[in-house]
């Protein structure tokens, strides 16, 4: 088969492709006119509206929304302005909109980068060409061990590896699972590494979702990726609503009643989301709770796409966190499952790095090799992403030289995030009309908010989506302080909240509370003293 007939059914090569000088066909003069030869006015293809597609116009990412846009736009006026001071009624802008620890002041580990840095620069270890080596000695003696292994048994970190990741890391990832589900065997060979865990989850998805008739069950409120990946893919969200009386709980009933909601409506429910710590609520589920989301998805039929990426991120000694791994082995559960973690969460906060994985459990072979398969037109997941991974998952040992000063980092890390969290909590909780379940886990808080009758009406004339917006926009431009409404992360309609992390550093949480406060004081007076007059 020639190009021109995958190109046009015409079997005329001439009538395919014209030539371009028309003397040279027929033995004519060209044309005289030069009018006749000017090319029409250049269209753009890709226009908004039907210029492009039009489920990614659609597609709606809240942590990255509009007001983030905002958000940068002042930053960038405080900086500019000479005296900032007398441009913003504030001096700085405090991003708590996204889980990106280091952004707001985190500090690396110093464990992790060495040993990423000795990656991708061997010679400071001396496992370079030997014009390149530096001395020996620079680093502890088990990050060079450990960096050694792993360039032993890869090209480095500028080479592509195997598209479902390095084997020897891939290898130490599932020992590290078995390590932490009680020794539950983990195959390296259903270990598969990522870009973050986003990818993984999009990758699932992309196989879930055949058409506009399947759905995907996401707890509300959810995190965006999942609702924005859903409307990329042309699926359906089937929401199930956690229960904010209750500390955000998961009811079986309520499951049930979604699910035939759904079905009834002819869309064919495939899977379930459970994401646990829960992101925006942060809520820890029991055993008995996720042992119900099994038996559920056992007799209806759903994949369980497990996000777990805040499995170290738990503050709670009654709840500890169970994998779904570790509970369908245990149950004897045949129900398919995927379990997805990240390095940008936890203590580590690499999110920059973009390292991730994904477990898969009780699936076919035909769709681990099909996994693999879209994973590999990729190529693969960033190395340094995998080196991270296998950072925190097979962290320093006691008795070894780094041990002492990673647990020193990590604990500081963790227990200044239980701090924090449990502050800001109980400070929103004192505010008039805010009422703020405490978070068991993950890097946030979801509280509910009043907005007054006057303010519903300011948002409408403003052209906003929700209340809970305006609230949000108010607080950025007159305090800094950057939080996600609730609306975009899916709420019970007449319900309202914002979410907001606890990450900015210690010494500040207690300023942010005091901006907070006042600014709802006065949020609550301008809008409740406009429904008066």
């Amino acid at each position: 088969m020639t190009y021109r007939n995958l190109i046009s059914p015409t079997s005329s090569s001439t009538a395919a492709f014209p030539p371009h000088d028309a003397a040279l066909s027929n033995g004519t003069a060209p044309t005289s006119n030069p009018a006749s030869h000017s090319p029409p006015p250049l269209k753009k293809v890709l226009t908004k509206g039907s210029g492009i597609n039009r489920h990614l116009q659609h597609m709606e990412y809240a942590v990255r929304g509009e007001l983030v846009l905002r958000a940068e736009e002042l930053a960038k006026k405080l900086k500019l302005a000479q005296q900032p001071a007398a441009a913003l009624p504030f001096d700085h802008v405090t991003y708590c909109n996204i889980g990106n620890p280091q952004s707001v002041g985190q500090p690396p580990i110093t464990f992790v980068r060495q040993a990423l840095a000795a990656a991708v620069c061997p010679s400071l270890i001396g496992a370079g060409p030997p014009e390149q080596s530096a001395s020996k000695g620079m680093f502890p003696p088990d990050v060079e061990e450990r960096v050694k292994q792993v360039l032993e048994a890869s090209h480095g970190v500028g080479a592509y590896s195997d598209s479902r990741g390095l084997e020897v890391v891939r290898a130490r990832v599932a020992d590290a699972i078995r390590e932490r589900d009680g020794g539950i065997a983990c195959d390296p060979e259903h270990v598969f590494l990522t870009n973050g865990a986003s990818d993984a989850v999009k990758t699932m998805l992309g196989l879930i979702v055949r058409g506009t008739g399947d759905g995907v069950m996401i707890p509300i409120p959810q995190y965006p990726l999942y609702s924005a990946s859903m409307t990329s893919m042309r699926g359906v969200q089937v929401g199930y609503y956690l229960d904010e009386d209750k500390g955000w709980s998961l009811s079986m009933a309520e499951l049930q009643e979604r699910l035939e909601e759904a079905r009834g409506q002819g869309v064919d429910v495939r899977a379930i989301v459970i994401i646990n710590p829960g992101n925006p609520t942060g809520q820890v589920l029991t055993r008995q709770n996720m042992e119900g989301v099994i038996r559920f998805c056992e007799r209806e039929g759903l994949v369980i796409l497990a996000d777990e990426v805040y499995q170290q991120n738990v503050y709670v000694t009654d709840k500890p966190f169970i994998s779904f791994k570790k509970v369908v082995t245990e149950m004897h559960s045949k129900v398919e499952l995927a379990s997805f973690h990240s390095v940008s969460k936890g203590v580590m906060g690499e999110c920059g790095l973009r390292g991730g994985y994904m477990e898969v459990v009780n699936m076919h072979q035909d769709v681990i090799e099909l996994i693999y398969k879209v994973l590999s037109v990729s190529l693969c997941s960033n190395v340094i992403g995998q080196l991270a991974v296998d950072l925190m998952m097979t962290p320093p040992k006691p008795g070894e030289p780094s041990y002492e000063l990673y647990n020193a980092e990590v604990t500081a890390i963790f227990e200044s995030l239980r701090r924090k969290a449990l502050a800001l909590s109980e400070g929103l909780n004192s505010f008039e009309g805010v009422s703020c379940n405490p978070s068991e886990g993950a890097m946030y808080l979801f509280p509910r908010i009043t907005i007054p009758e006057a303010a519903k009406v300011a948002a409408s004339e403003r052209g906003m989506a929700s209340p809970d917006v305006l609230y949000c926009v108010e607080l950025l431009e007159q305090t800094g302080i950057c939080v996600v409404p609730g609306s975009g992360f899916g709420q019970k309609e007449g319900t309202y909240h914002f979410r907001t992390t606890f990450l900015p550093p210690e010494d500040q949480i207690s300023d942010v509370i005091e901006k907070m406060r006042t600014f709802h004081s006065n949020f609550m007076k301008k809008y409740s003293a406009n429904s008066q007059s």
